[in-house]
């Protein structure tokens, strides 16, 4: 039976077409083909099982016979069949690897299936233990959480690869490492097989990684047996008297059993600072899987012929100081390896006698002094990686979106053709050609209940945040400046803080404004706002003023932005009217003998809104509706 290499994948498309493909035929494609293998090793599996099975049968029936009939051919017989097993054993082992292999990859590419389709209910969402950074603009744009960025950029597995992706995603990169990252992310986009192989490997960490740090923390931290020299030499010394001693007294040169003593030392040394001892193995073990999965990552990601500067870079910081990443944690795997016997039989005896704990522990403190500085290094690369690997999948399943263009040589100005919200589906989804800026002016968008205002916001915020982490966005044509988000759209009341709605908002505008200001004392950036349904908290009277207020002075700080509103007036505004971009969306009404139908196309119209749906909506649903209030003319 021949075994195809664990490295037998599906061959990705070139990259001259990465651009001109159909995601979803290629994964079904290989959706296949790891079906068909996974099924082809169940099969192996299941002979190799039977056959397991009657080789034990055979072996201790031969055994029985033999020994109760005295016949050493049926003896021969048992060994023999013994030893079938062994290899049996082995062989099943082996393929039930394979088998869960293909298994796993066809898994990976199913997911992609449901990427495509922005299936969130049954998409995995992996995310890091802790979440940091501003989560009002991530929760606002959708960018954690459910059905956000991070749900559909859901491939990197390792807790680096996670941090590493969530960071960039609610920060905002400089532009020369933005212009970085699509490069090698427009490198990474056809590499099918190498992103399945990263996303495999990570996937077999499970619960490895959790609570990693407290490995990262010894590691970093101070060696405890080599500052205890004494120690190191006495741990060394006294097995070698006890072993002498117990040959000594086996052989009869020795009458006196010295060997005796030395194990009351030891049983001291155990019981005190060999709980130390036991504690650190322990500590290290608690990751063990996971030291041979990062050495096939780093090798992995070492053996690639990367052209792009960005992953050049990551594969020289695995190889920084003359250490190879790869071979530094198979060497670690291999220390815990001889740290296993601790889970031997027999273990207590052989600790006894040898100290075996204190030489594991001398072998990892060497380990630890060779790699203290470098470990952070390697995992920040490898969590780099599998960043650029999501974006990049990102770039393979949306090849008609682009990169953006990052300009910083001019006023600041957001200009995009047919741009769309990234997380609705490529079905539902409607485009808009959009302009923001320059300073000194705002985009106003209008329009009645359901039309797409907010949506339209999130689509531009969203797509920003996406872009700025290097990654494609949703639309034709995309030119940025460097840009700092505030944003001010869900914003929640607290019953437990004792916090009014109209007091979140508040709060919420604040730290726009106080960003603003911030965001101005640095050259070449500007903050772009998005303000959705701007304090409708209170009256009508005060929230015109305080929206005319909160804009104007966004607007002194140099900033852009775009408000969406169903107060008409705010157009009119003293103060806002020069400085407004009028757009709308609207909506039409069919009059049926079932009722009022209403129908959006969510197309972005320039002017102001000229339409209301609020009593439609209301007779929609079945509530009374004043037939004359219901033809009042628009209030402007």
């Amino acid at each position: 039976m021949v075994i195809p290499s664990p490295t037998d994948t599906i061959d990705s498309p070139p990259a001259d077409d990465a651009r001109h493909h159909e995601p979803e035929p290629i994964y079904g494609q290989r959706c296949d083909r790891f079906a068909e293998r996974r099924a082809h090793y169940a099969r192996i599996s299941s002979r190799m099982a039977n056959i397991s099975i009657t080789l034990v049968v055979v072996a201790v029936a031969a055994l029985s016979v033999g020994l109760w009939r005295g016949m050493p051919l049926l003896l021969g017989l048992a060994a023999l069949a013994a030893i079938g097993f062994a290899l049996s054993y082995g062989y099943h082992t082996l393929i039930d690897r394979r088998h869960q292999r293909y298994d796993e990859l066809w898994k990976i590419n199913d997911e992609a299936f449901r990427r495509l389709r922005r299936d969130w209910a049954t998409l995995p969402l992996r995310h890091p233990s802790s979440v940091s950074g501003d989560t009002h603009y991530a929760n606002d744009l959708d960018v954690l959480g459910h059905a956000s960025l991070q749900h559909l950029l859901n491939t990197a597995h390792t807790p680096t690869g996670q941090t590493t992706l969530q960071s960039w995603l609610i920060a905002p990169a400089a532009p020369a490492a933005i212009r970085e990252r699509q490069v090698a992310v427009a490198e990474l986009a056809p590499l099918l097989d190498f992103r399945d192989e990263l996303a495999f490997h990570g996937r077999q960490m499970g619960g490895a990684q959790v609570n990693y740090e407290l490995f990262l923390r010894w590691v970093e931290g101070e060696s405890w047996l080599s500052q205890r020299p004494w120690l190191v030499w006495l741990t060394r010394i006294m097995p070698l008297i006890t072993i002498g001693s117990m040959l000594a007294d086996a052989t009869g040169i020795f009458d006196v059993p010295i060997w005796a003593f030395s194990i009351w030392v030891h049983m001291a040394l155990i019981l005190t600072v060999g709980k130390h001892a036991d504690e650190t193995i322990e500590r290290v073990s608690a990751r063990q899987s996971a030291f041979r999965i990062y050495a096939e990552l780093f090798g992995l990601v070492g053996a690639q012929g990367f052209t792009a500067p960005a992953l050049r870079r990551i594969q020289s910081d695995l190889t920084a100081g003359g250490q190879r990443a790869d071979q530094q944690m198979r060497r670690l795997s291999r220390i815990m390896a001889f740290a296993d016997f601790r889970f031997f039989l027999l273990f207590f005896p052989i600790n006894l006698v040898t100290l075996w704990n204190f030489h594991v522990l001398w072998f990892l403190e060497r380990w630890q002094r060779t790699t203290r500085d470098r470990i952070r290094t390697w995992l920040a690369a490898q969590g780099e990686i599998e960043a650029l690997a999501a974006l990049a999948a990102l770039a393979f399943d949306q090849p008609a979106w682009i990169f953006p263009e990052i300009v910083e040589d001019r006023p600041p100005l957001v200009e995009a053709q047919a741009l769309g919200h990234p997380l609705l589906p490529d079905s539902v989804r409607v485009c808009n050609d959009v302009r923001i800026g320059p300073p000194g002016t705002f985009l106003l968008v209008t329009g009645s209940n359901m039309s797409g205002k907010s949506t339209l916001l999130r689509a531009i915020g969203t797509n920003i945040a996406l872009g700025l982490a290097g990654g494609p966005v949703c639309a034709e044509r995309l030119t940025l400046p460097p840009i700092v988000l505030g944003t001010s759209m869900r914003v929640q009341d607290s019953l437990e803080q004792g916090v009014s709605y109209f007091m979140a908002e508040l709060q919420r505008l604040k730290t726009v404004v106080d960003r603003a200001q911030h965001v101005r004392e640095r050259p070449g950036w500007t903050l772009l706002f998005l303000l959705d349904e701007i304090l409708h908290g209170t009256n009508t009277s005060e929230r015109l003023i305080a929206a005319r207020q909160i804009i104007r002075h966004l607007l002194s700080q140099n900033a852009i932005g775009a408000v969406s509103t169903h107060d008409l007036r705010l157009a009119d505004a003293e103060g806002l009217a020069d400085t407004a971009e009028l757009v709308h969306f609207t909506e039409t009404f069919t009059r049926g003998p079932e009722g009022v139908a209403m129908r959006f196309d969510y197309t972005l119209r320039p002017g102001i809104a000229t339409t209301t749906n609020a009593l439609k909506l209301m007779e929609i649903v079945g509530l009374p509706v004043d037939t004359l209030a219901e033809q009042q003319p628009l209030d402007r």
